[in-house]
């Protein structure tokens, strides 16, 4: 941006600055800014906008030799200086700018200098800012370090602000029990050596990823921090399994439970006791709910199935293989159907 706009940009006020703020005031103002306009995070044609015009202003500000000139240029634009009176030999008394523009000028006398209102000095803005080596004025040439050339031409270009860049993700595992994979659990984690609790939720599953938004590696130049993934491990059980919302559970009964139908008791994964009604007729296989004693689902519950399992004794006595065997008489074809599925 070329110096001679600088008079109809107020860039302490688009910052939100005062004129005397400090470096790391204007450096938190323009962060703060960046992430509430850049154009990743907010996609309207007026936070694009805004973020040129905050950037901008941080280019020039966060800048000490920039920002020195920015309000040099700005107290003569905006009345600072004096104009002396008298009639041809009137000029501008610069001598509110002895210290800025001195040391502009190579450590020399910033009182003693006079832009003149007649004859041949610099008459207009214009004429000023060819003087520093900007690019209004068409006499300016020259860069810095040229023979013969204006020191101020280095001020003309400037360095653009650091874009934001979101930090990296992390990844993690963690190990939980079956139980609590069913009725989800509060954890304690630790990052980076500082510890923070995280609620797992209910009916996770082994080898699923949860994201931990914001918990990975910390953004740079005002980027957001990027993500924790847990990888989780989920220890078996030996009754128990989770189908979707459900819990599942063998059901051993017995061959007259099977046949005849039973309230059969056993307990769910609290310990808690809790009746299953095997239906007369149940053959091995069978599944009976209980509703509501699965995995929690939002405000719902799943429901807690148990698979029939005919159990007979290892080691049956004389009295009981006879008594099987006049069961299968007695059952007619069944025992024929069952030969001719097999």
């Amino acid at each position: 941006m070329a110096e001679n706009e600088w008079l109809s940009k107020d860039f302490y006020k688009v910052l939100g600055v005062s004129k005397d703020a400090s470096e790391a005031d204007i450096t938190k103002a323009y962060r703060k800014l960046a992430r509430k306009y850049h154009p990743d995070l907010n996609k309207t044609k007026e936070a694009e906008e805004k973020f040129k015009d905050i950037s901008e202003a941080y280019d020039v500000l966060n800048n000490k030799e920039t920002r020195q000139k920015y309000d040099a240029i700005r107290q003569f634009g905006m009345g600072g200086a004096r104009f002396a009176g008298g009639s041809g030999s009137g000029g501008f008394d610069a001598s509110g700018f002895s210290d800025v523009f001195g040391s502009m000028f190579g450590g020399g006398n910033g009182g003693n200098i006079r832009f003149s209102t007649s004859g041949g000095g610099p008459t207009n803005l214009n004429d000023i800012f060819s003087m520093f080596g900007g690019a209004a004025g068409a006499g300016g040439r020259g860069g810095f370090g040229q023979q013969g050339g204006n020191p101020y031409g280095q001020y003309a270009q400037y360095e653009s602000a650091p874009e934001p860049e979101n930090g990296e993700d992390r990844n993690s595992k963690i190990k939980l029990t079956f139980r609590q994979a069913v009725k989800g659990a509060t954890v304690s984690l630790s990052v980076d050596g500082k510890k923070f609790k995280t609620h797992i939720p209910a009916g996770v599953k082994d080898g699923q990823k949860i994201r931990l938004a914001g918990k990975g590696k910390p953004g740079r130049n005002g980027g957001k921090a990027g993500d924790l993934y847990l990888n989780v491990n989920v220890e078996t059980d030996p009754k128990f399994t989770m189908s979707g919302h459900d819990l599942v559970v063998d059901l051993p009964v017995t061959v007259g439970e099977a046949v005849a139908g039973a309230k059969v008791e056993m307990k769910d994964i609290d310990g808690e006791p809790v009746t299953f009604k095997v239906p007369a007729g149940s053959s091995s296989g069978t599944e009976v709910h209980v509703s509501g004693k699965g995995v929690k689902n939002g405000n719902a519950f799943g429901d807690l199935i148990g698979r029939v399992q005919i159990h007979v004794p290892a080691k049956p006595g004389l009295g009981l293989k006879h008594a099987a065997k006049e069961f299968d008489k007695a059952s007619g074809d069944f025992a024929a159907e069952l030969a001719e599925q097999r």
